[in-house]
Parts: C-alpha cells; structure tokens; sequence
C-alpha cells in the first residue's frame, strides 16, 4: 500500500502577522514556520496504516527551500520519504493551481491514500484536496474523524450536527483529516536523526511541465479592527455592580 501525504508549512499559530509594504503579503522576516496543524493529523493516520498495513508513506510539499523543515518533521515522525516541489514564489499561490500541481507530483507515486488536513490556518481555503481528488478523478471523503482500511476500501467518519456519518469509499481515494482523527505523536530524537538519512527528492515545476496559471489573486489583506478597551463595573456591592452591569449592558452594550 502507498500512502501520500500532503503537507503544506504555515505561520506558527502564535506567531504575530504584520502585513507587508504591499498590503497584499505578511512579512515573513520573523516568522516561525511549522507543519500545518490539520496535515499533522494526516501524517499520523498514515504512519498507524504503516504499522498496520506496511504502507509506505511519502510527504509531499511545495514552497521554497524552507518546506524542507515541515518535511524533514515529518521524516522524523516516521513518513519513510519526501518530495519538495521547489518554488521561491508558490507561496500564497491560488489554491486550484497548487492542486494542479500536486496532482502532477503525486500522479506517478500511485497512491493507494492520499491525506491532507481538512484545511489550511493560514488561508483556511480548504480547496486544494478536493480539487486534487477532481485532477486525479478519485473519490474524497472529508472532514474525517475515523479510518478503517479493509480489503480495497475504506470506511470514514465525518461528525455532523451531533452525529456521525459513515461513509464508505474504493480505493484509491483522498481523505482530508479533521481534528479528532487521532493525536499526532512527537518526533523523537532517534526519529529526528534518521529523518537525516531518508531521501528527500526536490524538483521543479519545470521538471512537471506545469506552468503557473493563477486564477485568484489577494488584492488586499486587512488586520482586523482593534477591539474597544474594556470597561470595569464600579460599585460598592454586590448589589449595586450587579444593577450597574445591567444598565451598561442595557444603554451602552444595548443586548438587553
């Protein structure tokens, strides 16, 4: 069984954005990149159908030579190889165009599974593993929260509404991965090193004869608006903070 797994590096989620000079692009100087949190999911299923499966799992990324640090992450989680899909300028790119280029990458690995997070916490698009489910012609099964392989199937889990759908699907097939799924296990230092070792193959957009053709552009990025400063009830008891809260809430808040 081939297991891919789709990674893409995002901005920590405690890092503070600035938008650049441009006002459609961050300021990257200072940022700490990391494996977006829902691709972790993935990786994790995929190493679980390793050991239950003998699967082998390839991570697959694209971005500039920096991508390398959320794969090696990966490697060192236990993923057995990697690609990079090199591209200085691919970040931010529209999504239907890195799903195009990720079909192409993936295409000749036959995968018999292919995971991504059920979105991205940067962009929070949550197209690209549709899409590339679309470029492949394969089935997906989305916001997954369970995964049962049987013998060319597969059986998902998706929460809805405070119940559960069961879905059932041939194989080859695309799972996006949601939070609950299972809990991601750490890189540990023997892991860490031999992630050294593993092959990490980069290539180009050249090297899959895909040009770039972007069909959305940012036009503008927006902070949100700073929030009012609080205000603290005065009152020298109980009883009086308590009828001062609601007048605030009344004539100022205007809820009640």
């Amino acid at each position: 069984m081939n297991i891919v797994v789709c990674i893409k590096q995002v901005p920590d989620t405690e890092t503070q954005i600035k938008i650049a000079s441009d006002g459609k692009s961050i300021e990257t100087d200072d940022i700490k990149w990391v494996m977006n949190p829902y691709d972790e999911f993935g990786v994790e299923e995929a190493l679980v159908l390793q050991k239950e499966k003998g699967a082998e799992v390839t991570v697959v990324g694209a971005g500039p030579q920096r991508v390398t640090e959320a794969l090696r992450t990966a490697l060192a989680m236990g993923a057995d190889k990697a690609v990079l899909i090199e591209d200085d300028d691919f970040y931010g790119a529209d999504p239907i165009t890195v799903a195009k280029v990720l079909a192409k990458a993936i295409e000749p690995l036959n995968p018999d599974i292919i995971f991504f997070g059920q979105r991205a916490v940067d962009d929070d698009s949550g197209v690209v593993g549709s899409a590339v489910a679309e470029f492949l012609d394969m089935p997906q099964l989305s916001v997954v929260t369970k995964v049962e392989v049987g013998d060319g199937t597969v059986q998902a889990h998706r929460p809805v509404e405070g119940a559960t759908l069961v879905l059932e699907s041939t194989l080859p097939c695309v799972i996006t991965a949601q939070k609950g799924l299972n809990e991601p296990r750490y890189a540990s230092l023997p892991g860490i090193m031999k992630a050294k070792k593993k092959p990490l193959e980069v290539i180009s957009l050249a090297d899959l004869g895909v040009e770039r053709d972007d069909k959305l552009e940012i036009v503008a990025l927006n902070p949100p608006p700073e929030r009012a400063p609080g205000k603290q009830v005065e009152g020298e008891t109980g009883q009086e903070i308590a009828i001062n809260l609601v007048k605030l809430l009344r004539e100022e808040a205007k809820v009640i």
